[in-house]
């Protein structure tokens, strides 16, 4: 339900919006309605699906009340939408099987122009269409930036070492996957029985994601195959020093992102949420990225980003997997779960890395993976259980291994992923000295 509400006739309208999930129906029902009292049905379509996306993102990135305007005339629509949050849209290089990141190209094909304008208590994003062919070559995308009354707010500078660039692109999609569904599982809140603000608490969290996007280079997760041996390997893939001024207000939300994706992750494990968990490196990352902007704010020393070296529990094989297979196989095959724990291990491939042939079982796979390449490996990892990312699966590549003395072999690797029921899959990779 609006706050407030002014309207005419034909022609316009402003109503104020609370930061409910009912809010997105009733901007589409305030704009449905003003197209169809002027006899404007050709713009119904493109229009309200451009207020869905437009209002739903005020309400899930601001969490504030949402000022929404409407004004037709002969030039056709204008829209704004007005929220608290200082944070421009931005394209997220976020693959074809994304479940997010296509706002700013929706509202680009959709409309004649838009932009974004930022004020003292946040900014407005506004669109007008007219329902005129448009030029597909025009430009379109115009960001008004209101610098005089924007004016930068005070921040905390946080200093991040040794950041995995890989890493934080595939955690970041993650985590807002993970949001996502803790969004829609959390406003169930009698099935659940949280006292909570979900929408509040998705704000504040997507704020924080926002505030270390404006900042750490962004690095792709999409590297062909031919180029993940080369591009994607230590140095390449980290930054050693990156400065990141957090606003004061947002330094709290760190707290928030760091709880709430733990939180999404306990329901995962419950089965509530769909988002596949992920590998301790990427849980890891998250812990420490957002406790190095809550700690430093307080006063304390920037601590580099270190791999954690944590104690896995027993390998975990799904039900209804048997490793016999593996096992008595005479070439050289290695058995990993979707945890990146190896199930078994072939007598070849045991040989082939200077291993007897039980001692793999139970270490994670990036143990044979040479350092440089580890970051990479855990990222795309992330990424296939994610979206179905898969630049090396079904494939033969030529790849180094890591013995168990430490010296390199280069080995043909070939990887398959097995269902085994239950949403469940094993990855199984034939492995052999290249020739």
């Amino acid at each position: 339900m609006g706050l407030t509400t002014e309207a005419t006739a034909h022609g316009s309208f402003e109503q104020r919006l609370e930061p409910q999930p009912s809010s997105v129906s009733e901007a589409r029902r305030q704009v449905r309605d003003l197209l169809l009292s002027s006899d404007r049905e050709d713009l119904l379509d493109p229009t309200l699906l451009l207020v869905s996306e437009v209002v739903t993102n005020a309400l899930l990135h601001a969490g504030t009340v949402i000022d929404l305007s409407a004004t037709l005339d002969d030039t056709g629509l204008r829209v704004e939408v007005g929220d608290g949050s200082p944070h421009l849209p931005s394209r997220r290089r976020y693959g074809a099987t994304a479940g997010t990141g296509r706002g700013l190209q929706m509202l680009e094909s959709l409309v004649d122009d838009w932009g974004v304008t930022l004020h003292g208590g946040g900014k407005t994003v506004w669109f007008h269409v007219s329902g005129q062919e448009q030029d597909p070559d025009s430009p379109l995308v115009r960001r008004d930036e209101d610098e005089a009354t924007g004016r930068a707010r005070e921040s905390v500078a946080v200093q991040l070492q040794n950041v995995p660039l890989l890493l934080h692109a595939a955690w970041q999609e993650h985590a807002e996957a993970l949001l996502r569904e803790y969004l829609l599982a959390s406003l169930d809140v009698d099935a659940l029985g949280l006292q909570i603000d979900p929408i509040q608490i998705h704000a504040e969290a997507t704020d924080a994601i926002a505030v270390l996007e404006e900042h750490i280079p962004r690095a792709s997760v999409m590297a062909a195959p031919e180029e993940l041996m080369t591009e994607a390997t230590e140095p390449n893939v980290s930054a050693a020093r990156i400065e990141v001024p957090v606003p004061a207000t947002s330094v709290a939300h760190f707290d928030t992102l760091d709880r709430a994706i733990q939180a999404a992750l306990d329901l995962s494990e419950e089965g509530l949420v769909l988002t596949p968990p992920t590998q301790p490196e990427v849980q890891a990352f998250r812990r420490w990225l957002c406790r190095q902007v809550v700690r430093q704010a307080a006063g304390g020393r920037p601590e580099p980003w270190t791999v954690p070296d944590d104690v896995l529990p027993p390998p975990l094989e799904p039900p209804g997997w048997d490793p016999k297979d593996v096992l008595s196989a005479r070439d050289g095959l290695i058995a990993a779960n979707e945890e990146s724990q190896i199930l078994a291990v072939s007598r070849e491939a045991a040989s082939l890395l200077g291993y007897p042939q039980g001692e793999l079982v139970g270490r994670r796979i990036v143990s044979i993976i040479p350092e440089r390449y580890r970051q990479a490996h855990v990222s795309g990892f992330t990424m296939y259980l994610l979206v179905g990312r898969r630049p090396l699966l079904d494939r033969v590549v030529v790849v180094p291994a890591l013995r168990r003395d430490g010296t390199e072999i280069d080995i043909e690797l070939t990887v398959r992923a097995q269902a085994v029921g239950h949403g469940r899959e094993v990855f199984v990779a034939g492995i052999r000295a290249a020739r």
